[in-house]
């Protein structure tokens, strides 16, 4: 084992200090209910949790159209943070909401969900939420560069997950959901859960 790894596993007896791209309430406490769920709920190991936020490059307008921009955009801002940061933190967090296309038979089908990226001592992990089908009624009728436009909700009416939902799932709970999804990936292996009951 490296003396990073040591140091790492030393620290994270203390607590867990995360930095997390960005200042929304919304997203930092999605990310810090998604660690606390992991780790008092998932590993019954209570530890204390301080989310740090960072304040980071402006986000293109409009949502990212694809898993694979919106994924790119999370690594940049965890990437900035790693930069400026060194080894200050646990880990480095970015959650982004984007929009996927899948194509059907009767044509295409469009989703919203949310990504975290996490970046540590142990590597990187890349986890998201459940996806929301954005109803047909929105967008039909409407090319690429407009349905990022058109997709409803925004942060003061607590984004497009809570609007498509009517209020059953909100940003903060999808942010934990892809935050749990992503540690679980990263720790998988090396962290053992408590057994099934």
């Amino acid at each position: 084992m490296t003396t990073d790894l040591k140091n790492f596993w030393q620290r994270l007896q203390t607590g867990v200090e995360v930095a997390v791209a960005g200042t929304a309430s919304e997203s930092l406490l999605g990310v810090r209910d998604g660690i606390l769920t992991y780790f008092h709920e998932g590993l019954d190991r209570p530890l204390s949790v301080a989310v740090v936020p960072q304040a980071v490059s402006e986000a293109p307008t409009g949502i990212p159209f694809t898993d694979e921009e919106t994924l790119r955009l999370a690594r940049q801002r965890v990437g900035e943070l790693e930069t400026k940061l060194g080894s200050a933190y646990h880990f480095y967090i970015a959650s982004e909401s984007g929009i996927q296309a899948i194509d059907t038979s009767a044509g295409p089908l469009y989703f919203i969900r949310y990504w975290t990226v996490i970046r540590g001592t142990l590597g990187e992990a890349w986890g998201s939420s459940g996806a929301v089908q954005i109803p047909d009624r929105i967008v039909a009728g409407l090319d690429q560069a407009q349905i990022p436009q058109a997709v409803p909700g925004t942060r003061r009416s607590g984004g497009i997950i809570r609007s498509l939902t009517g209020g059953l799932e909100s940003r903060r709970q999808a942010i934990a959901t892809a935050t749990v999804h992503a540690l679980s990936s990263l720790f998988y292996g090396i962290l053992e859960s408590r057994p099934i009951r």
